[in-house]
């Protein structure tokens, strides 16, 4: 045997080897390996899509207005600061879009302006009306849904789905595929959860607050704000804090009057995690700031001393400890009566961050797992019937020629597969689509090589001669087929979503290895069958 074609031999044996090898934990006696074979072999194979093992699709709608909005009032409180540190005595009032100032003197213009230079103004009779500017506005929305994109993408790493699909689709959507979920609802609320936590401190001195309900019952809630509205100063709300008797099982609500201003919010946190209340056995969650989250919950709880301070998130109050004296180092605890699992999730939201503005969800498809057996079921028969009709057809009319190419077929499928495992890449029914259509193009690569050969052998060329001058002659044509499609694929790849993406993939590789089966391995037996006898026929 010449020593080309043990080379390609043994070129073809490796890559078979790296094949079987990258496979393995798709095979159905994975699990029976002795641990050291495990510990050597890949932890994952090929993993399937949402569409052939069932999972949860959702479409969720960012409000990018309310980040606006947010913003607008964030500005406003620092106008009014702005304004009393500056002595220039304006009266400063937000609608919840546009922020009103008056009087409208040019030394408060002047002073605004300077420190806001994005908002826009207009005069109205005495006052000033400030608003958001029209590129301002849109980069807040465009920023927010980003901001949402990585938010959520964390949420859902730490809830530990794998491979899942999470990008923007259009202004202001985020679709989310999360192949396999088995807690469908559970990873919704996660996504979901706004978890805009705050600190505020509850206003117990104000006689408003002498005259509220030690607890209510939950659907009371509207009777008592309409009761006690009039009589809520300016500048404090109520809020609820939620209470469960641990013996009964009982659910009340204990309102409570807080300052609106808050002093701070979660975004100071650097670490959140659940521990154990040793005392009843119930989970907690332990939060750790930042350097300067910690100076700031320092400098309140040594300004609020003797008086309560509440832990607010999305709303609700969790806590109300009255803060007995500075806390330094940066710690605080959130305790309710929640599961491990909410405290989990809990403690997710706040490490991964709040959503920077709520979002709506617009689409929720549960795919069932007999949805994805059969998508299964009929890609599978899609392949095989291609193989057989095209293998059949290849061995019928090209005869041991044929039977050479359908060898490469089946390498080519092989190859393929081992492929997308080694790069752990998802397989979808596009995906499959991708395999169809790379196995079509290894049969198209084949047919022009062997009718090359075939007029070869009409012109009077020995069967050597021709296997030679036939491979020679369809090279250029096939290596140009070839990248074109390959740079198709790439196009649909990069400007693709999805679908189209899980198609692209599987196309580029399969193309990739057909030149490998095609212009290496049939070649190789070509050459092998010439190169032991003399050959005085060639059966095509």
């Amino acid at each position: 045997m010449k020593k080309s074609v043990k080379w390609r031999f043994s070129l073809i044996g490796l890559a078979l080897l790296l094949t079987l090898t990258a496979l393995l934990p798709n095979m159905p006696f994975y699990k029976d390996l002795p641990p050291i074979i495990k510990k050597l072999a890949p932890d994952k194979g090929i993993i399937l899509g949402l569409d052939l093992q069932g999972g949860l699709y959702l479409v969720f709608e960012v409000e990018g207005q309310k980040a606006v909005s947010q913003t607008t009032g964030r500005i406003s409180q620092g106008i009014q600061k702005l304004s009393d540190n500056k002595n220039l005595k304006a009266d400063v009032k937000f609608d919840g879009k546009n922020i009103t100032v008056t009087p409208a003197s040019a030394e408060i213009r002047k002073a605004i302006e300077n420190a806001y230079p994005t908002l826009s103004a207009r005069d109205s009779g005495s006052s000033v009306i400030y608003s958001l500017s029209e590129k301002e506005t849109k980069y807040i929305i465009d920023n927010a849904c980003e901001q949402a994109l990585e938010t959520i993408r964390n949420r859902i790493d730490q809830f530990g789905v794998a491979e899942p699909v999470i990008q923007r689709q259009g202004e202001n959507e985020i679709v989310v595929q999360l192949p396999g979920v088995k807690e469908p609802k559970r990873a919704i609320e996660l996504i979901g959860k706004t978890a805009q936590l705050e600190f505020k401190v509850v206003d117990d001195e104000s006689p408003a607050a002498s005259e509220l309900p030690a607890v209510i019952k939950p659907f009371e809630e509207d009777e008592l704000m309409a009761k006690v509205k009039a009589k809520i100063p300016e500048g404090d709300e109520i809020l609820f804090e939620r209470i469960t008797n641990k013996e009964t099982g009982e659910v009340t609500k204990k309102p409570l009057l807080l300052k609106k201003d808050s002093p701070m919010s979660g975004n100071y946190i650097s670490e959140a995690r659940v521990q154990i209340d040793t005392r009843y056995n119930t989970p907690y969650v332990s939060l750790t700031f930042n350097s300067e989250g910690a100076k700031i919950f320092e400098e309140i709880t040594g300004k609020y001393v003797k008086k309560r301070l509440a832990i607010i998130l999305d709303g609700n109050v969790y806590s109300a400890p009255v803060i007995q004296e500075k806390i330094s180092g940066g710690n605080a605890q959130i305790s309710g009566s929640y599961s491990m699992d909410e405290a989990k999730d809990l403690a997710i939201v706040l490490r991964a961050g709040a959503l920077p503005a709520p979002v709506n969800m617009l689409q929720n498809i549960t795919v069932g797992p007999s949805l994805g057996t059969d998508s299964i079921a009929a890609g599978k028969l899609t392949a095989i019937a291609a193989f057989i009709v095209v293998a059949g057809f290849m061995a019928f009319y090209y005869k041991i020629s044929g039977l050479i190419a359908d060898l490469a077929l089946v390498l080519n499928m092989v190859f393929l597969m081992g492929a997308m495992a080694a790069l752990n890449a998802t397989l979808t029914m596009p995906g499959i689509a991708g395999i169809v259509l790379a196995i079509g193009m290894a049969v198209d690569t084949n047919v022009l090589m062997f009718e090359r050969m075939r007029d070869e052998l009409k012109a009077g060329k020995t069967p050597r001669a021709s296997v030679d001058s036939g491979y020679d002659k369809a090279f250029l044509t096939i290596v140009d087929s070839h990248v074109t499609t390959l740079i198709t694929a790439a196009v649909l790849y990069q400007f693709g979503t999805g679908p189209i993406k899980g198609f692209a993939v599987t196309l580029s590789i399969g193309i990739a290895i057909n030149l490998f089966t095609s212009l290496i391995g049939t070649k190789a037996v070509f050459d092998f069958m010439n190169a032991e006898r003399e050959v005085k026929s060639l059966s095509i």
